[in-house]
């Protein structure tokens, strides 16, 4: 039975380094040889042990094309660019209808937020808590005395008015707390 698939002979290994080291993409060098595929041409690649080099992003112009540094293919492992961190989600509800906490100074640094002092009775369990509750969570969920706060929720939202304030926050007061933690 013949071979189907061509064997790496000498002048296709040749082939194969001049074309890695011209800058070609696994699946061009392919292209080029015929007979073999894409991760063929990598796994040769791996084997000959030939440097890993930047990628070429964009089109081609005189065989040479535009390089990011971010983006490097050692033979065929692509490392991703990092990205940038995608926004924070505000809150999935409306925004509530009451005055938020004034915008403190820039220079000022956060406050951390105050406990909310709650009678012991409005501290509720998960069995305890109904709909019109605030589900402020209180306490470390691994301990028994974990509790719910339990005041009076306001319509439409999770939280009481004091849990509300420092649940949803502007977004302008959110920006500057992030600038001025990444500062320190």
């Amino acid at each position: 039975m013949t071979e189907a698939v061509p064997s790496w002979t000498d002048e296709r290994v040749e082939l194969l380094r001049r074309l890695w080291d011209e800058g070609l993409s696994a699946s061009q060098i392919a292209l080029q040889l015929g007979g073999v595929s894409r991760n063929a041409v990598i796994g040769k690649v791996h084997r000959l042990g030939l440097a890993g080099r930047v990628k070429a992003i964009g089109p081609v112009v005189d065989g040479h094309a535009p390089q990011d540094e971010g983006v490097v293919e050692a033979a065929g492992i692509v490392e991703e660019p990092t990205l940038p961190e995608p926004p924070a989600i505000v809150a999935h509800r409306p925004a509530p209808d009451f005055p938020l906490e004034p915008v403190r100074a820039a220079a000022q640094a956060p406050a951390a937020a105050q406990p909310v002092a709650l009678a012991v009775s409005e501290r509720v369990t998960i069995m305890d808590l109904r709909e019109s509750m605030c589900r402020w969570p209180m306490g470390d969920p691994t301990k028994p005395d974990f509790r719910f706060c339990g005041g009076r929720a306001i319509t439409g939202l999770p939280y009481c008015t004091q849990h509300a304030q420092i649940a949803y926050q502007p977004a302008a007061e959110r920006k500057r707390d992030r600038r001025v933690a990444g500062m320190r």
